[in-house]
C-alpha cells in the first residue's frame, strides 16, 4: 500500500472519504425469514421450478427469477445442446453491493479506518497529523482534503505482521463492528436473495466464487461461514507477502505494497490465474464489474450475466450513474445494449437482507 504504487488505493480513499461527505440515506430493513448459505453440492441435474421456488424464496416471480431458473435448468439438462458439465460450471460474484451492502464507504475501508485509531498509542507522531486529527474528530471533510496525509497512516495500521495475526483481526472486527448508520453487524448487511441464490447454483452443480476488487485477507477469514465461499474460492487483490522466521517458526509477513489489483480489467486477470476457468454466470453491480462480465460472455455455450441494480432507497440505498460509491453507468448501457440480466432491488427482492436476530 505504498503512496507511490497504490493508485487504485488512492482512488479508492478519495471516493470512499468523498461519500461520507455527500452521505446516503437508508431506512427499513427487510423482515422476512432467514436461510442460511449452504455449503457446496454436485447434483447432476436440475432442481424442478417447484424446487427452485422454495429455494429462492426472497426473489419475487417475475423475468429476472424465470431467466435465474431457466438457465439453471439449460446448463444441468443432460442430453441438451446447452449442457454443461459441473467441472465448468463456474459462477462468480462481486462481493461489494453485489453480494453486501456498500454506502455509505465500503465496509473493508471502515476496517482500515478502525485499525488506524487502534494503533494510535504506539505512534504518538500521530498526533500532529491532520489527517489523524481529522479522523479522531470524525471530519469526514477535513479528512478527504488530507488524503495523502491518510495513506502511510492506513499502511503503518495495516502492515508489518503476520498474516495470521491480521487475520485473527480481521475475525475480532468483523464479529463486533456495527454499520454506522444501520447499527447492525456488517455481515448481517447481505442480502438474502444472494445467499439463496449461491446456495441454489451449488446445490446445481456450480463452483461458486468471490472476484472483488477487495482484498483476500479482508475476505477470506469469514466469507465461509457468511457466504458458503471457502477461502481458496476468493479471488482479490492482494498485498506483497514474504517468508520468514520468528522464534524458529515459519511465518508469513504483510508487506506495505499491493502486488495485485483485482478491480476492471484486472477481474478477467485475476479469474484466470487463480480459477483457470472462464465462468458460465457472472454477477456484478459496477463498473468496476463490466469487464468481468464482458469476459464472461465472449464464451461459447450458455451464458448468463447480471447486474445488482440499487434502485431502493426505502429498504436499501439508491444509486448509480452519479455515485461515488459503487458507480453503475457504461455497464448499465452495455447491460442494455447486450440484453444482460439488469436486478432491480426494488422489483425483484421480496426482502433485502436476513431477518435481525433478536
Amino acid at each position: 500500500m505504498e503512496h507511490a504504487r497504490a493508485p487504485w488505493l488512492r482512488r479508492w480513499i478519495n471516493t470512499a472519504v468523498a461519500a461520507l461527505v455527500i452521505g446516503a440515506t437508508a431506512t427499513t430493513l427487510g423482515g422476512c425469514a432467514s436461510s442460511a448459505p449452504q455449503s457446496g453440492g454436485t447434483q447432476e441435474s436440475a432442481q424442478t421450478a417447484v424446487n427452485a421456488e422454495a429455494a429462492l424464496p426472497s426473489w419475487r416471480d417475475g423475468a429476472t427469477r424465470k431467466t435465474i431458473i431457466k438457465f439453471v435448468a439449460d446448463v444441468t439438462q443432460q442430453g441438451s445442446p446447452t449442457y454443461v458439465p459441473p467441472a465448468e460450471r463456474i459462477a462468480v460474484f462481486d462481493n461489494d453491493g453485489t453480494l453486501w451492502s456498500e454506502q455509505p464507504l465500503y465496509f473493508q475501508f471502515f476496517f482500515l479506518l478502525d485499525q488506524v485509531k487502534a494503533a494510535a498509542p504506539s505512534h504518538p507522531e500521530w498526533k500532529n497529523n491532520p489527517a489523524f486529527k481529522a479522523l479522531m474528530a470524525n471530519d469526514m471533510a477535513g479528512l478527504m482534503r488530507e488524503e495523502k496525509r491518510l495513506l502511510p497512516l492506513i499502511t503503518a495500521a495495516n502492515s508489518g505482521m503476520t498474516v495470521d495475526e491480521y487475520d485473527r483481526t480481521i475475525r475480532a472486527w468483523i464479529d463486533t463492528a456495527r454499520h454506522p448508520k444501520l447499527n447492525r453487524r456488517y455481515t448481517d448487511l447481505v442480502y438474502q436473495p444472494q445467499l439463496e441464490l449461491l446456495s441454489y447454483l451449488r446445490a446445481n452443480g456450480f463452483k461458486t466464487y468471490i472476484v472483488s476488487g477487495g482484498t483476500i485477507e479482508f475476505m477470506r477469514p469469514w466469507t465461509e461461514r457468511v457466504y458458503g465461499i471457502p477461502p481458496e474460492q476468493v479471488v482479490g487483490s492482494t498485498q506483497t507477502i514474504t517468508y520468514d522466521v520468528r522464534d524458529g517458526k515459519p511465518v508469513l509477513m504483510r508487506g506495505p505494497k499491493l502486488d495485485f489489483i483485482d478491480d476492471g480489467p484486472g477481474k478477467p486477470v485475476g479469474i484466470y490465474r487463480q480459477i483457470g476457468r472462464q465462468p458460465i454466470l457472472a454477477v456484478g453491480n459496477s463498473d468496476g464489474d463490466l469487464q468481468m462480465l464482458q469476459y464472461t460472455m465472449a464464451g461459447t455455450g450458455a451464458r448468463l450475466a447480471m447486474l445488482v441494480h440499487h434502485d431502493d432507497a426505502q429498504r436499501e440505498f439508491a444509486y448509480d450513474r452519479q455515485s461515488k460509491i459503487g458507480k453503475l453507468d457504461k455497464a448499465l448501457d452495455e447491460a442494455t445494449t447486450r440484453g444482460w440480466t439488469v436486478i432491480s432491488m426494488q422489483k425483484d427482492w421480496a426482502q433485502i437482507y436476513p431477518a435481525a436476530k433478536p
